[in-house]
């Protein structure tokens, strides 16, 4: 199938007309959280930028797979190849099984995504989960001679690498191997490495290490940048459409996928790489470290001392989509209140236009023109700026008819709605809130009945039949009924 859609690719610096390998078909992949702790504003952004991308594609007719990983191992401090296992220092810190870190944050990040309205991924493939699949492309990677085995480890040998495909590594960041070698720490470990640029498949385990498996070569783990490459291509195969993540995943995450899968076959993995911008707080870094930083809960619930007031989910992800997913994003209370007054201002419109009567004739817009811009601006490397920019010239139009200035005739009205409901609430992911919305004890009971169906499919998934049975029998009995679909389990009262 034929789009206008353009992409900018940051493998190339530049956009590009989009063109499916095997179209109406897509494969997209991007990047989950790593899960020890609550998700931060900046995942949430990626999450909901992608969320959109994934809506968009759909909404002109492509067939999406969208895959997007949970790290729940591999992932060190630092993001290095040194140092403690993320999940396994909360798990030591708070004195619980890894596994049980594991899912507090993987339900956490499932319900802020669902407050946000993001839609479930097609598939969300784990670390844990495809070991097997990560000691296999270690084995068939050490075999072709561009890796090396140092004291139950296995390091990358970018060196190699580089002989082979002629300097390739650093195509997608633009950074040399020289440059990176001059600025690189001496760290404890190094000495195992040929090079410091090398990088780690697999990991010998520590003594105190808790998270670990048998491979050829120690009781280990695989390396943070292995599981994805695995994942990626075992759900959309070896070379696939889009893949997408935060701008700080680039290098090196982004970049070791890339040589971790040429080193496999030789090919080029993806055709489009998508990063999205970093945000800030009140004109700074948002960070742990000085204190410069807000959790989504600290957000809607107004529990904070950075903002002035409350926002709701809604404003926040309106917010996020006035600005292009590529630029910078301060988040401050005067921006999120004008978003507030903005997104209010749209969803008021909605609910006029469906009360407005036709008339004889169209007068105060061309609509056609109108719809072109919209599009035109969702296929300009999903310009959700200039969409909403334009949204809200169908907004004047709408206010201009109910006070008597504009006029709309039947079919022009019917094209209206369906124009407004496609790119505000399918594309944007936007939903009413407050009085014409559920009252806020439904949306409550809404989320907890997500956490428990998330938990009853994640026993599911792991073969704990009697778990998923007895939350079922739980709910039964309190009049509850699930229902499993193929879009996934539904729930209703009896």
């Amino acid at each position: 199938m034929e789009s206008k859609l353009q992409v900018y690719n940051s493998l190339s610096g530049k956009k590009e007309k989009f063109k499916a390998i095997n179209a109406p078909n897509v494969g997209m992949y991007v990047c989950g959280p790593t899960v020890y702790s609550e998700v931060h504003l900046g995942n949430c952004r990626t999450f909901i930028s992608f969320d959109m991308i994934f809506r968009y594609l759909t909404f002109i007719g492509y067939k999406v797979r969208y895959v997007r990983n949970i790290t729940d191992a591999g992932h060190l401090e630092n993001d290095a190849d040194e140092g403690e296992d993320k999940i396994s220092k909360k798990a030591r810190l708070t004195e619980l099984e890894p596994m049980e870190i594991v899912q507090k944050y993987t339900l956490d990040f499932h319900h802020v995504l669902a407050l946000f309205n993001n839609l479930p991924p097609s598939i969300e493939p784990t670390a844990t989960g495809h070991i097997v699949e990560q000691i296999g492309l270690t084995e068939q990677i050490l075999k072709d001679g561009l890796a090396y085995e140092s004291n139950g480890s296995v390091y990358f040998d970018v060196a190699a690498y580089n002989k082979k495909f002629e300097g390739a590594y650093g195509e997608l960041s633009g950074r040399k191997v020289e440059d990176l070698l001059s600025n690189t720490r001496t760290l404890e470990g190094q000495s195992e490495k040929r090079d410091p640029a090398d990088f780690a498949l697999w990991k010998k385990a520590s003594p105190m290490h808790i998270m670990r498996w048998k491979s050829p070569w120690s009781d280990g783990f695989p390396g943070w940048h292995l599981e994805c490459s695995v994942m990626s291509s075992k759900y959309l195969g070896d070379q696939f459409d889009i893949h997408g993540g935060g701008m700080d995943l680039k290098f090196p995450h982004h970049e070791c996928e890339i040589a971790q899968n040429k080193a496999r076959d030789g090919k080029k993995p993806v055709n489009y790489w998508l990063h999205t911008n970093m945000l800030t707080l009140n004109g700074q870094r948002m960070s742990k470290s000085t204190g410069n930083t807000l959790l989504p809960g600290e957000l809607f619930t107004g529990d904070n001392d950075k903002l002035s007031k409350s926002f709701t989910p809604m404003v926040v992800r309106f917010f996020m989509l006035q600005a292009h997913y590529r630029s910078s994003l301060d988040f401050s209370s005067d921006a999120l209140e004008a978003a507030e007054k903005g997104f209010n201002k749209l969803m008021e419109a909605l609910v006029v236009l469906e009360s407005i009567e036709p008339s004889k004739a169209t007068i105060g817009m061309d609509l056609n023109s109108w719809i072109l811009k919209l599009h035109g601006a969702m296929d300009d490397d999903f310009n959700t700026p200039i969409l909403i920019a334009n949204l809200f010239e169908g907004v004047k139009f709408i206010n201009g008819i109910k006070y008597g200035d504009f006029t709309i005739t039947a079919s022009d009205l019917k094209l209206m709605k369906s124009t407004l409901d496609g790119l505000v609430f399918q594309v944007l992911g936007l939903k009413h809130e407050g009085e014409n919305s559920k009252s806020g004890n439904d949306e409550m009971v809404n989320d907890l009945m997500q956490i428990i169906l998330d938990s009853r499919l994640r026993a599911r998934q792991t073969k704990d039949f009697a778990s998923a049975d007895r939350i079922r029998d739980l709910l039964s009995d309190l009049n509850i009924t699930v229902k499993d679909g193929k879009m996934g389990a539904e729930w209703e009262v009896n």
